[in-house]
């Protein structure tokens, strides 16, 4: 796991735009926290191409792994983050086509896979990564983001430059570079708690897709391109409940074994959910040690605790446990260093205390851990999706079939009874079913564009229309990837794969352990798994129509206990509620109100009501409030203050 950055002269001006090594150096040092190990800068002969690294050791710790790396006969050069876990496998195959090797590394596997197969060899690795290759001979620029996009990878085109990173703060760094604000991107984060999944809160900075790659040739015409597709298995209505529960235990023990593939420590984030329950269960199989595992809970408000269920776990399978207990005055000296580690504000406030287990996981001496992300949106973990699914196989085909006039008007005669009740959310489901949108938008829509029209000033509104034109895009590739046959289960399995989970989970996960010099697994989101997922029947997955996760818990019984599997299920969450309400309320509040991009972006009275509800008991709105102040504290962060105090957290 490292950091990657990366500059190219581009244009018919590149022999007067030299790429400056002490500019990569400068790039790269900001990615100091995401690889502490060991530094590297290569530009090209010709100076057109250059690029730096942060090294986190996990493979190979010996110098041969240090990045970036070249071909023997310098024709290709690679900067790499990430992990690759069947790399041994493709390098017995290269080496039987005649390739040697310098080192023990997945780095040098996929430079030279990449001399074999050409981009191709983004199909044969099985991983998490964001590498881009330098090849002299072609004289192009390729680059990749795995599929599912559990690394990332950000890039510019500035002054005749291509400029990449691992985080966007160093693409910041270039000299000149202009901040500014990306205005067509704030609907986004106000509905997904993230930017998409294509461009960020910065204008001119763009992300590479998950499961897409990129060739950008000499001249700067570049073409991204999707390489996976998760619908490959079709639909099977023939397979049983039995012959699925093997399949699905068969891939997770696989998934898990691969990724104990690490020349350093390693362990696992441990809640007490049948998911890290199942990580340490499955680990235990193959391990002659105990599992390390690490846990983090609350010293006040114990009702957003799991630590009696982790606790059982950790006596079962005789765990060495850590564990971590934070309070709101731990959580609010870290405000501002969240949003610098982020880049982008990112809404999850798990970020909060995923950032402190993070910190006791490296201080133990632990750097891989495997963590549970990705399996509620495989087999309908959370009760949300299961209330979505029934209302959607119901009353939505009811409404959404009956004539125009009949929708118009029960759309505007609804809406003054639920804007009375804050009820924005089920009128905006009214609002989609009236003009032909979507039902299902992703796993959280926190201010929904019914919502948006009242927060945003009245030169804005067209901004609350951004959200539906990026699903309806989204929309349009699972049509074409599935030939236009996809039921609802799957499409929302895949704008979860697409945005959510990526761009949201993933990136609390990465930006968080990051941030503490840790890399996390994820062996849920292994791509044979969801794969097999996608093409279960949702009558295999929903069989009662009440059951949450329900193939998986059968999957897992009599490897973990029944108390576990079948426990009424809580979620990770920070105590934000109460925090909002009590101690950070005065903080939140004059942040909030004095924000510069507030000022002239909201309207003022509607956030203040949100404020005062909230302080009074009245509603439930700390989710909103802090996905406010993310916003306010990243803007003053980014943009308000002076371009030297930028570059400190």
């Amino acid at each position: 796991m490292c950091g990657i950055v990366g500059v190219l002269s581009i244009g018919e001006a590149w022999k007067n735009k030299n790429v400056d090594p002490n500019v990569l150096e400068r790039m790269a040092n900001l990615l100091f926290h995401r690889g502490p190990d060991s530094n590297g800068i290569w530009v090209s002969d010709d100076k057109r191409c250059g690029f730096g690294f942060r090294r986190l050791s996990i493979i190979d710790l010996t110098p041969a792994g240090n990045q970036p790396m070249s071909t023997l006969d310098g024709s290709a050069t690679i900067v790499y983050n990430g992990e690759i876990y069947n790399y041994q496998k493709i390098r017995d195959e290269l080496r039987a086509k005649g390739y040697s090797f310098r080192s023990r590394t997945d780095t040098e596997v996929i430079l030279y896979g990449y001399k074999e197969w050409g981009t191709e060899v983004v199909k044969k690795i099985s991983g998490m990564f964001a590498f881009v290759i330098w090849d002299q001979e072609k004289e192009i620029l390729f680059g990749a983001r795995d599929r599912v996009g559990k690394k990332p990878l950000y890039y510019s085109f500035f002054e005749g430059y291509f400029i990449f990173s691992s985080e966007i703060k160093s693409i910041l760094s270039f000299p000149n570079f202009k901040r500014e604000l990306n205005l067509n991107e704030i609907p986004n984060y106000l509905n997904f708690g993230a930017s998409s999944n294509r461009s960020t809160l910065f204008k001119g900075v763009f992300k590479l897709p998950p499961a897409n790659y990129f060739i950008l040739n000499k001249k700067g015409d570049i073409v991204v391109q999707r390489y996976w597709n998760p619908f490959i298995l079709g639909l099977n209505q023939d397979i049983s409940e039995k012959e699925a529960t093997s399949i699905i235990i068969d891939l997770l023990r696989i998934a898990v074994e691969d990724r104990m593939m690490s020349d350093v420590p390693f362990g696992v984030f441990l809640s007490g959910g049948i998911d890290s329950s199942l990580n340490v269960a499955l680990m235990s199989e193959l391990m002659d040690r105990p599992v390390d595992t690490f846990t983090v809970g609350f010293k006040e408000l114990q009702k957003y605790n799991e630590l009696h269920y982790a606790r059982k776990i950790v006596d079962l399978f005789k765990t060495n446990h850590k564990e971590i207990l934070i309070d709101s005055s731990d959580a609010f000296k870290v405000l501002y260093d969240l949003v610098w580690y982020e880049d982008e504000p990112n809404a999850d406030p798990v970020c909060i205390p995923l950032f402190f287990l993070s910190k006791l996981t490296r201080e133990s001496g632990t750097i891989v851990v495997q963590v549970g992300e990705g399996s509620d949106e495989q087999f309908v973990g959370y009760n949300w999706l299961l209330r979505d699914y029934k209302f959607y196989k119901s009353a939505w085909k009811f409404f959404k079939y009956l004539p125009y006039p009949i929708k118009r008007t029960l759309y505007t005669f609804s809406k003054p009874v639920f804007k009375t009740f804050h009820q924005y959310l089920p009128l905006d489901f009214i609002r989609r079913a009236t003009f032909g949108e979507e039902y299902y938008w992703s796993g959280v829509s926190i201010f929904p564009p019914e919502e948006m029209k009242i927060l945003f000033k009245a030169q804005y509104l067209y901004l609350s229309e951004v959200p539906w034109k990026y699903v309806q895009s989204l929309l349009k590739e699972a049509n074409l990837l599935s030939d236009g046959n996809i039921n609802f289960l799957q499409w929302v399995l895949f704008i979860e794969i697409s945005q959510r989970l990526p761009e949201l989970l993933l990136m609390r996960v990465d930006k968080m352990g990051m941030a503490n010099s840790i890399e996390a697994r994820v062996p849920f989101l292994d791509y044979r798994l969801i794969e097999f997922t996608m093409s279960l029947p949702e009558q295999l997955k929903v069989p009662d129509g009440k059951t949450t996760k329900y193939l998986l818990k059968k999957a897992v019984e009599g490897i973990l206990p029944n108390e576990i599997i079948y426990r009424k299920k809580q979620g990770f969450w920070a105590p934000i509620n109460e925090w909002l309400r009590n101690e950070w309320f005065d903080f939140a509040q004059s942040k909030i109100n004095n924000s510069n991009l507030f000022k002239f972006l909201f309207n003022q009275s509607y956030i203040d009501s949100l404020l005062v509800s909230h302080k009074k008991g009245k509603g439930k709105n700390g989710f909103k409030i802090f996905t406010l102040l993310n916003l306010a504290i990243w803007y003053e962060k980014f943009f308000d203050n002076q371009p030297m105090d930028f570059f400190k957290i």
